[in-house]
């Protein structure tokens, strides 16, 4: 799977420091020794600080470039602890609640980030999407000038089956539900940027919709139909067509009947679905009768990376979300600001 290979061979020449937050599940584990054997990141696990909790046994040998922080007595702490206070004292948060917060596991992992101990972040295999991805908005905060966090999930189509061979990204496809057309327009962009900043390959966006070119008359048409538009009006430079149908925008035999003058010609790389509905269904499709390798969800429009994994995942798929969080750490600007979401 050459993009993905790319993926992995760039961020081990990168070196980030990619904190996982759930540190005792044997996958993440595993996950991390991965990493390290591959030099793919450098990592810090996370421990749980329940009063179960054990260090793993696979970690008890000193590994270089991995380290294992236990939020209930790590030396930052308390650092952290402050920060989190600053953050969200205006919610009425106590300092000693603060630390409290500190304390868990998913909550340390993305203060490190905030903090610039770590250039990213990752959770999910064993707590839920919507306390990791929450965490996140409140704790790393918004990119400066970005409105909304969405996502994406990058497919590998690499199978002898397989009639186009490389990198593509859905959007979005596990995050925003029922975007308007404003938010499609922020969603193609960013989805865009993300496809290239992991490529290094043009993107070429398909706005999909069950109509091509006008072929079909509905209120849920034309929103796809104004989020081309205005995508177009704020990306130039980027190749947009809309509204497609899914196979206007993938054959360029059947883009030549419905689409002739399309510029991306049923090469699209970035499908942006027009609902959730759309885009999880057609990922599942891709992924489980496509045979399609599926990374993700992928968050874009933070300040820094932070990524949900499935609670199916494996601890491959683990090690190539830390490949993919890496390569997003390498596109961010430094010196860009955060804005604390009101989450």
């Amino acid at each position: 799977m050459k993009p993905l290979e790319d993926i992995l061979r760039n961020a081990a020449s990168a070196q980030k420091t990619i904190v996982l937050s759930e540190g005792t599940d044997p996958r993440v584990v595993q996950a991390a020794l991965d990493a390290r054997k591959q030099d793919v990141a450098k990592i810090i696990l996370v421990l749980d600080n329940g009063p179960d909790t054990k260090r793993p046994a696979a970690l008890d040998e000193t590994i270089d470039g991995l380290e294992v922080h236990d939020p209930s007595n790590s030396p930052l702490t308390q650092e952290l602890a402050d920060l989190y206070y600053s953050m969200r004292k205006h919610k009425g948060i106590s300092p000693e609640q603060a630390l409290e917060q500190t304390k868990l596991a998913h909550v340390y992992a993305a203060l490190l980030v905030k903090a610039g101990h770590a250039d990213g972040c990752i959770g999910g295999a064993v707590l839920s999407s919507a306390e990791v991805i929450k965490t996140a908005i409140q704790v790393i905060g918004v990119a400066e000038g970005t409105k909304l966090v969405s996502s994406f999930f990058l497919f590998l189509f690499c199978e002898d089956h397989h009639t186009r061979k490389g990198a593509c990204i859905f959007s979005d496809a596990g995050l925003v539900v029922d975007p308007s057309a404003e938010e499609l327009c922020e969603i193609a962009i960013a989805s865009a940027r993300s496809f290239q900043d992991l490529t290094n390959e043009q993107a070429r966006i398909a706005m999909l919709s069950f109509s091509t070119r006008g072929s079909a008359q509905h209120h849920a048409v034309s929103k796809v139909q104004k989020a081309t538009d205005l995508a177009r009006a704020a990306a130039p430079d980027l190749l947009i067509d809309g509204e497609l149908q899914f196979d206007a925008a993938f054959v360029p035999e059947v883009a030549q009947s419905k689409a002739a003058d399309s510029p991306i010609a049923g090469n699209a790389n970035v499908f942006i679905f027009p609902n959730l509905d759309a885009g999880n269904i057609g990922y599942k499709i891709a992924q489980r009768i496509g045979g399609a390798t599926a990374i993700g969800p992928i968050l874009q429009g933070l300040s820094h990376p932070a990524n949900d994994l499935s609670r199916g995942c494996s601890s491959e798929d683990i090690l190539h979300m830390i490949a993919v969080t890496t390569a997003q750490s390498l596109h961010k600007d430094k010196t860009t600001t955060s804005v604390e979401q009101p989450v």
